[in-house]
């Protein structure tokens, strides 16, 4: 790395920011975001995604930034901006754009420029590259090289953190390749892939979520199989479980803004070359689906319309990320079928909820509910007392298998998938 190298992370989100407090350890740092109230949050140590602690961003020695004017003093940018789809399911990267753009008003000769969102084979070099140029009048691979170092935050996962996990690099040239691996292994130990090309580091990120969105959309299709033969398939999951060789994917509402979104980037790069994507979007549809047909299901255990509660908001356990989350989509499956729904998550922001989804969660669980719904698996749900919620004769709808070791009470029916 060459002495005073100064780094700006551009986006300071459940990726932009483990990185550049990773990074900071080791070089200078710059961390962006245009929200000023986010920016606000961090520098008083306060980080609502729950990923990092008050002590780590306490002893980072990371800059915080909401004035873009303060990247001119950059050398390297990373780019950590979110890539989700749009309603068509199609990619919608006005946000990479965005920060393309602002990237390019600060880059000179010899900036180097680093996406971490995750795209389709391309879209570094033959969409950001161009906007860079455009707006800085520089030349990609002459005044100025890209690189691209696919994300691999898994939210909520205390053990497999940014600077503990291998990274894949690539770069315009073989410099720009092994600059990046330099700059990524001061905070990893080293432990760096350099692949062949930015556009094979593309496809590596976006078929890694596609395959696990493949995986699970299997177990929720035997999940609806054996549901129909009377079978839990966390009963089967359990024996099969026993082989050597099977993989312990589990069912549920996939959602996210990974592994949620990231087959339709696939998908989407398949049918720009005349490829039929059968096996990614059939995944897709099947997990699309999960919701309604779990919906489906509990009306079905249900006798008339029923007050109920719905433990659980954001798109996996013990973290407070509500994007792209199925368990909406359980929700409004209820509603539709004549029930009330009344929401809590204690992680879940309730602003965000509400500007998001229209929800007003509530404060606390009330009593006398006809069902319970667990939809996520919260450690602290786990605890909550059935007897307290549920009306005599309620029902326990178990979607995660919160309480599979419980006694159940006899007096409440008890269904889990």
């Amino acid at each position: 790395m060459p002495q005073n190298t100064t780094v700006a992370v551009i986006g300071l989100g459940y990726v932009g920011l483990p990185l550049a407090v990773a990074l900071a350890r080791h070089v200078e740092v710059l961390g962006f975001d245009i929200d000023r109230t986010r920016i606000d949050e961090l520098i008083a140590a306060h980080d609502r995604t729950g990923e990092l602690s008050e002590g780590e961003l306490r002893d980072s020695r990371l800059v915080y930034l909401a004035d873009e004017s303060f990247l001119d003093d950059a050398d390297i940018f990373i780019v950590t901006v979110p890539t989700p789809v749009g309603p068509d399911n199609k990619p919608d990267l006005k946000a990479l754009r965005s920060a393309s753009e602002t990237v390019g008003r600060h880059i000179r000769l010899g900036s180097v420029i680093v996406y971490e969102s995750t795209v389709y084979p391309g879209v570094t070099e033959e969409i950001c590259g161009p906007i860079l140029e455009r707006v800085s009048s520089l030349i990609q691979g002459q005044d100025f090289f890209l690189g691209y170092s696919p994300e691999r935050i898994n939210p909520g996962d205390k053990v497999h953190r940014v600077d503990r996990i291998a990274k894949v690099v690539a770069g315009t040239n073989e410099k720009t390749a092994n600059l990046l691996a330099k700059l990524y292994g001061t905070m990893n130990g080293g432990n760096i892939f350099i692949a062949k090309d930015i556009k094979t580091a593309e496809a590596s990120k976006v078929i890694e979520n596609a395959q696990r969105d493949i995986n699970i959309a299997f177990v929720n299709e035997i999940t609806e199989i054996f549901s129909r033969m009377d079978i839990s398939v966390y009963d089967v999951l359990e024996a099969a479980g026993t082989k050597w060789n099977f993989l312990p994917f589990t069912p549920g509402l996939v959602g996210g803004h990974c592994i949620g979104v990231d087959p339709y980037y696939l998908a989407h790069a398949a049918e720009a070359v005349g490829i039929e994507p059968r096996v990614i979007l059939a995944g897709r549809h099947t997990n699309d689906g999960m919701a309604d047909a779990v919906a489906e299901r509990i009306d079905q255990a249900l006798t008339g319309p029923s007050r109920l509660l719905m433990l659980g908001l954001a798109f996996k356990e013990d973290v407070p990320d509500i994007r792209n989350t199925k368990v909406v989509d359980l929700i409004k499956g209820l509603e539709k079928r004549g029930h009330t729904v009344e929401t809590f998550d204690p992680m879940a922001d309730k602003q965000e909820a509400e500007a998001e989804y229209g929800l007003s969660l509530i404060d606390a669980p009330g009593t006398d509910y006809d069902g319970v719904v667990g939809a996520v698996r919260h450690a602290p749900f786990e605890e909550l007392s059935l007897r307290a919620m549920l009306k005599e004769g309620g029902s326990v709808f178990d979607i995660k298998g919160l309480w599979r070791a419980r006694s159940i009470p006899s007096s409440f029916r008890y269904w889990t998938l």
